[in-house]
Order: C-alpha cells, then sequence, then structure tokens
C-alpha cells in the first residue's frame, strides 16, 4: 500500500477536510460520519485504527481513545471523484456518542429490504441489545442466563422446526424457522461469531 500515493489523490476541500463513512465490516451497517485531514487519513492508515479531525476542536481524535469503542480499520476505499472516503470497520462498543451502536437511528422512511439485508438488521439490533441492555428485553435475559440458556433455547427451535416439517404445515415450518435464525443468531453474537465468518465458510463450500 503506498501510503503517499493515496493522500495525494485524495481530493481534501478547501479547508483541507475530506469526508468520511465508517461501515461496519460484519453488517455493512453505516456507523458514522466524519472527517480527516491529511495526517487523520495518513494515522488511519498507519495504524489501522480509525483517525479522525475535530473542527470544534481543531485537532485529531482518535476515535475509542476516551471512551474505548475503538474502530479497527479493515478496508478503505476512496469514491470515484476522490472526495469522500469509506471505511469498513471492525467496531468495539459503540459508534455514537449517545451510546447508540450506529449514529443513523432516526428512523424517515424504510422500504422493503432484502433477505440478507434482514438477516444483517437482526444480527446489528442483537448485538444492540447486548451493549445497551433494555429492561423486559427477551434478548437481554438470554444474554444474562448465559450460555447454556442460549444453547437450550436453540435446540427446542431446532425439534420445533422439525415437527413443523413433519406435520407438513408451512406457516408452523416458517415460524418456527424464524424462532431457530434469531436463537443461532444470538448464539453467534455471544461466542464472537460474525457475518463475515459465515459468509466465509459459505463462500468455501461453494468453490
Amino acid at each position: 500500500m503506498d501510503i503517499q500515493k493515496i493522500l495525494d489523490e485524495v481530493k481534501f476541500d478547501q479547508n483541507g477536510l475530506v469526508v468520511a463513512v465508517a461501515q461496519d465490516c460484519s453488517t455493512n451497517e453505516v456507523l458514522m460520519v466524519a472527517y480527516m485531514n491529511r495526517e487523520a487519513l495518513e494515522t488511519t492508515l498507519k495504524e489501522k485504527r480509525a483517525c479522525y479531525y475535530s473542527r470544534s476542536r481543531q485537532c485529531l481524535w482518535r476515535k475509542g481513545d476516551t471512551s474505548g469503542h475503538v474502530q479497527n480499520l479493515k478496508g478503505l476505499y476512496y469514491d470515484c471523484d476522490g472526495d469522500a472516503i469509506l471505511m469498513k470497520v471492525e467496531q468495539i462498543g459503540n459508534a455514537c456518542h449517545t451510546g447508540a451502536y450506529s449514529c443513523f437511528f432516526n428512523k424517515v422512511y424504510e422500504d422493503s429490504v432484502t433477505d440478507q439485508a434482514i438477516l444483517q438488521r437482526l444480527y446489528s439490533q442483537i448485538i444492540e441489545r447486548r451493549d445497551n441492555p433494555k429492561e423486559g428485553s427477551y434478548t437481554n435475559y438470554l444474554f444474562d442466563k448465559g450460555l447454556d440458556k442460549i444453547l437450550k433455547k436453540v435446540g427446542e427451535e431446532t425439534s420445533e422446526v422439525i415437527i413443523g416439517a413433519k406435520n407438513k404445515n408451512k406457516d408452523e415450518l416458517v415460524y418456527e424457522m424464524c424462532d431457530l435464525v434469531y436463537h443461532a443468531m444470538v448464539l453467534m453474537v455471544s461466542e464472537g461469531v460474525s457475518m463475515d465468518d459465515l459468509k466465509t465458510e459459505l463462500t468455501k463450500r461453494h468453490k
């Protein structure tokens, strides 16, 4: 990687800044938007950790220096005009200063989404609930009870799927399969298995 070449090709604005978008490398969820100057971009590329430029404080800030919610760099791209940066990051903790996982939690409009996006969103929501517990949340109940409880539920839902299939009842089967997928994802989050881990393994099987 030629860092100097990248720095020369990125088009910083009149204030010496370029917009930088951080995206979760596992779920593709957009986490936040900030700015970088030349030094911040160079630091990010060298340290493989997101570093931004604070326009209000007029200084560099490494994401997570005070909160511990760092962003480990997994990929960095710039657009066709060279005036915007996209980073794929491993987010440790939450990206938003409000405590939310992503800064983009204010929903205005949402059309139907693809099945892949639904699964990614479910995975992200389970992470969000784990990191920001909510009273009465069934997901938090599972995390609080621990691995044995989660495994028990996965086993129970697997049995329900089998029963639904044997009953030749499509509606029942769909319902139980959704329960199984949810509990399997809770297990994934509990044990640190990412969507990318599944993607990598599935890709191997299709070669």
